[in-house]
């Protein structure tokens, strides 16, 4: 285990300001271990960074920096869940190491353990259908049910609802869960809304993040977070995403790190399906269920055999139902379809609305939200 001194070199270099993840890799690349850099001298770390920055560096770290580093190795002894991960550790997550741009650090709060576990990434959309987000949730269970770690990013909508998915999976006895990584300092909590979720998380799975503590929930994070959770995982799965998502930006990375990309289709009508459908177009595998993704990844899958959005074979009005097909449908096609009177159809729809069987949507469509009929 790192010394509090090592600690706090590593923390510094993340608190310099002008020091990026790049910047910090080829100092480290040229000096050593953080404390080497700063007893390296100016003329020295000139070779490396520009003047001011190497200036800096030489000099003792300012107010700012050093009460940084002070919380840090306050809240670090606060509680044995805290922990701070360097590119000098052993339980430094292999997959990102082997990436091009892993974070000289990570700050994390949960079960360090699931690090050495496989993974796949659940991404998708934050304004998600209830379609999208029962779906989401459903592949994130079976596919931890079947030994994958599901990471995501926090946010609402098809984020959560991977990650509920795999804490079900944990309480029902699975030895994987999920590991979020956040694009603010890993002690607070974004949105406000998913407090309660993010202390699931903590408790049952891993909070992960490379920004300092107390980082606010800046724009420009959010994209860097994203290499970092598609590196942890083997792939990344898009349940839903518009043509201009931050879900493609994650693809794209992962793509690029040379991790499987995975898609689930939807209706050609969503807008929220068109960026998978352009996935899904310039090659990205499609899936339609939990197994489609763990052949892909030579993995078992007797766990995961079920229809992704759920069986509704005991549905009310299964006639009503089997009329509804797949797509969003309008009242009046759909009455025509089914061969009943518009009020025997609207009073079925608010039954089945009820019992989560199919969701209304703007212009007064329908949407089925299980299969399996």
């Amino acid at each position: 285990m790192a010394s509090d001194a090592e600690r706090a070199g590593w923390v510094r270099l993340t608190l310099t300001p002008g020091i990026g993840a790049r910047t910090a890799r080829e100092l480290l690349a040229r000096f050593g271990l953080p404390e080497a850099i700063f007893a390296a001298g100016a003329a020295s770390l000139r070779e490396v960074v520009a003047e001011p920055l190497a200036r800096t560096l030489a000099a003792a770290p300012d107010v700012a920096v050093r009460a940084g580093i002070d919380a840090t190795l306050a809240w670090l002894a606060a509680d044995r869940r805290h922990a701070l991960l360097t590119l000098a550790d052993a339980d430094y997550p292999q997959p990102l190491l082997a990436t091009a741009d892993p974070p000289p650090v990570l700050f994390a709060i949960g079960d360090l353990a699931l690090l050495r576990q496989p993974a796949l990434a659940v991404v998708g959309a934050r304004s998600a259908t209830t379609q999208g987000m029962a779906t989401a949730q459903a592949f994130a269970f079976a596919l931890a049910q079947a030994g994958l770690n599901i990471v995501s990013g926090l946010a609402l909508g098809i984020d959560s609802a991977a990650h509920r998915g795999a804490l079900r999976a944990r309480g029902e006895g699975s030895a994987a869960s999920t590991i979020a990584v956040v694009g603010t300092g890993v002690d607070l909590v974004y949105p406000r809304s998913n407090t309660a979720l993010t202390e699931q998380v903590r408790r049952h799975g891993l909070v992960l993040s490379e920004f300092a503590l107390g980082t606010p929930p800046l724009a420009h994070n959010f994209p860097r977070r994203n290499r970092v959770l598609a590196g942890l995982a083997r792939g990344v799965l898009v349940v839903e995403a518009a043509l201009r998502s931050g879900s493609l930006i994650t693809a794209r990375l992962a793509a690029d790190a040379g991790r499987e990309v995975f898609a689930i289709p939807g209706s050609i009508h969503s807008p929220l399906a068109r960026g998978c459908h352009r996935l899904i177009r310039d090659g990205t595998k499609l899936v339609e269920e939990a197994r489609d993704i763990l052949e892909e990844l030579h993995l078992p899958h007797a766990a995961a055999t079920a229809a992704p959005a759920g069986a509704a074979a005991d549905a009310p009005h299964p006639q009503l139902l089997a009329a509804l097909g797949e797509d969003p449908v309008d009242l009046d096609t759909l009455t025509a379809r089914a061969g009943l009177d518009a009020g025997s159809v609207a009073a079925a729809l608010l039954e089945l609305e009820l019992a989560q069987y199919v969701e209304r949507l703007p212009g007064n469509r329908y949407q089925r939200l299980r299969s399996g009929l």
